[in-house]
């Protein structure tokens, strides 16, 4: 499994009740999660920059990488907005046109297997934003690229849900929604369903923050839907919901290539520099410089 597939993934998912302008962004999210060996994150790190890197210079694909800080060690996501399933193909052609012209095509070729070296596991997924579950979703484009270029964290939810009861989970977030979007203090919750790549119906619930901060004194479920609301939404959660695991993961700008108008919100986080600093020991004023001829000594 190439690293192109790992960058075939940003977004968040059903056109429904969206803007147009928001529906602009992308209708789907295509993912991709590795989990590294411990002894090859170093050389993972390296090769992810230099993708980026690539990506960046020779307009190739768009994606927003991100590591676990909260959830299964050594785990990275890699997500980008994509507008239909034919898009994927456009996005991972660009992707390797891109890496074609940094390195040459012997170069990423090899590349590509040293990246694979690096993973334990991992796993594709191609996922539809319910616009009609989400909560809160930006009303236009720059409200949209204004909110994921401020955010620095991404807590996610996958929600696994039992034969036979999707249409109660999704009556049941419908209630939800319609609940938060009347509370002041509620803010905006994603989600989206996975169409490919999955065992049985997953929902991904999600929610971005600028900062740890922005996930403490949240309104809760009870504050949201009352108590008989609350007593509803754990009954039906019970019945229709198998298990749900949670991951909390930080944005990383340096293994990211985001769209133009995600970036220039936060230029200085989205598009870091490196800095070179030369560590020199300290010269005295009669030590030469070393671009200057050597000082001759005295005939």
């Amino acid at each position: 499994m190439s690293f192109r597939r790992a960058l075939w993934a940003l977004a968040v998912a059903l056109c429904l009740a969206a803007p147009a302008a928001v529906h602009a962004q992308g209708d789907y999210l295509d993912i991709f999660i590795v989990k590294v060996k411990p002894e090859k994150t170093a050389d993972f790190l390296a090769l992810s920059k230099k993708y980026a890197d690539a990506n960046r210079r020779f307009n190739g694909d768009r994606w927003i990488a991100m590591q676990a800080q909260y959830g299964e060690g050594g785990v990275y996501q890699f997500t980008s907005t994509r507008k239909d399933y034919a898009d994927t193909d456009k996005a991972g052609e660009a992707f390797m046109l891109a890496a074609n012209k940094a390195f040459g095509k012997e170069a990423a070729q090899k590349m590509n297997q040293d990246f694979d070296s690096c993973l334990v596991w991992s796993r594709s997924e191609l996922r539809h934003r319910r616009w009609d579950l989400s909560r809160k979703a930006p009303k236009d484009a720059d409200a949209y690229a204004k909110l994921i270029g401020e955010s620095r964290l991404l807590r996610t939810t996958a929600v696994h849900i039992r034969p036979g009861h999707v249409p109660d989970f999704e009556a049941l977030m419908k209630d939800v929604k319609e609940a938060a979007e009347k509370n002041a203090d509620t803010q905006t919750v994603f989600v989206s369903q996975v169409v490919e790549g999955s065992k049985g119906a997953i929902f991904y619930v999600s929610t971005l923050r600028s900062a740890m901060a922005g996930f403490d004194h949240n309104p809760t479920l009870r504050e949201i839907l009352g108590d008989d609301g609350l007593k509803k939404y754990q009954q039906i959660s019970s019945d229709a919901v198998e298990i749900a695991d949670s991951t909390l993961y930080r944005i990383t700008p340096d293994l990211s290539n985001p769209p133009e108008e995600v970036a220039k919100v936060a230029m200085d986080f989205w598009r870091p520099k490196a800095v070179i600093v030369a560590a020199a020991k300290p010269r005295t004023a009669m030590e030469p410089d070393a671009a200057k001829e050597p000082t001759k000594k005295p005939q």
